[in-house]
């Protein structure tokens, strides 16, 4: 079998053939340059697909994206239809994806960034009362593989949580309290921490705004690592500023690298982290391409 590596340069194909070759020696590995044949290609890897990426290889199987968003190449005007697009989903991702939102939780939630003002200022404070986890509800936007991980690991250290999905879960998660589509405003209004890990689509796109924002308790922070492209900036730093939200934590933007001039960067109560909740390791990524070829028909 074989499949296309496409994305800028070689830097791609450098990190993930080495794992091919040896978790999955039946499968070979090429970049479009050194495609003879594209009839017999099978499928394509990828991330951020050029327009005409898929054009060339009349008989896809699969499409793989490098990490757990695909909206890049859904929007893809090549991409085939019909053909299935898989996204990244293995339990270390999901365990890194818990870890981030743990620690932001926890960030903001004991109050850290108030700590090391008092650090530089060489101020000891004072002391503090509602650190206790179950003073704080964690809401989790989006409730698959990724969100099921986050849930459990906010239990884990106490702290109470509800998901929102479109659907009920199959199975529920024990101890989560579950909404589902027409109860979004129910979930926001006890979302104390608001955990969103929402793919980007023509729904959720720009979903964040300043309405979505004022459904959340008074002092509630926002941890974003969805999708660039679903929060209103100017709307987060409005409830920022106005002291409706204590704070947020920003891992995605709708233009990345996020330009040096951006306002943002500088906001006190803001945490930026360039895209890094989760970083798939490179193995791991291909054992699930390998299974998931094996599993179609004929694989």
């Amino acid at each position: 079998m074989i499949g296309v590596i496409t994305n800028t340069g070689f830097e791609m194909f450098n990190r993930y053939r080495p794992h091919f070759e040896t978790e999955a020696p039946e499968i070979r590995v090429v970049t479009p340059e050194m495609v003879e044949r594209p009839e017999d290609v099978s499928f394509v890897f990828t991330f951020r697909p050029s327009p005409d990426a898929f054009a060339p290889y009349p008989n896809l199987r699969a499409i793989f994206s490098a990490g757990a968003g695909t909206d890049a190449i859904m929007a893809c005007p090549s991409r085939p239809e019909g053909v299935p697009v898989f996204r990244v989903e293995d339990d270390d991702q999901a365990l890194q994806m818990a870890g981030y939102a743990a620690f932001h939780v926890h960030w903001h939630h004991r109050h850290m960034a108030q700590y090391l003002q008092q650090q530089r200022a060489r101020d000891w404070g004072r002391e503090l009362s509602g650190l206790s986890p179950s003073h704080k509800h964690v809401g989790i936007l989006g409730f698959g593989h990724m969100g099921r991980a986050i849930a459990k690991g906010l239990m884990a250290l106490g702290y109470p949580v509800s998901g929102y999905s479109r659907s009920l879960p199959q199975p529920p998660e024990p101890g989560v309290t579950h909404y589902t589509e027409g109860q979004l405003d129910a979930f926001l209004a006890q979302s104390d921490m608001l955990v969103n890990v929402l793919p980007l689509t023509d729904e959720t796109r720009g979903l964040i705004d300043a309405e979505f924002l004022r459904k959340l308790p008074q002092g509630a922070a926002l941890i974003h690592m969805g999708r660039g492209g679903q929060v209103d900036q100017t709307a987060l730093v409005a409830a920022l500023d106005a002291g409706r939200l204590c704070g947020a934590t920003l891992d995605v933007f709708e233009t990345e690298p996020l330009p040096a001039d951006d306002p943002i960067w500088s906001h006190p109560k803001v945490v930026i982290t360039p895209h890094v909740a989760s970083i798939p390791e490179a193995v791991f990524v291909v054992r699930g391409i390998r299974d998931r070829l094996r599993a179609l028909p004929d694989g």
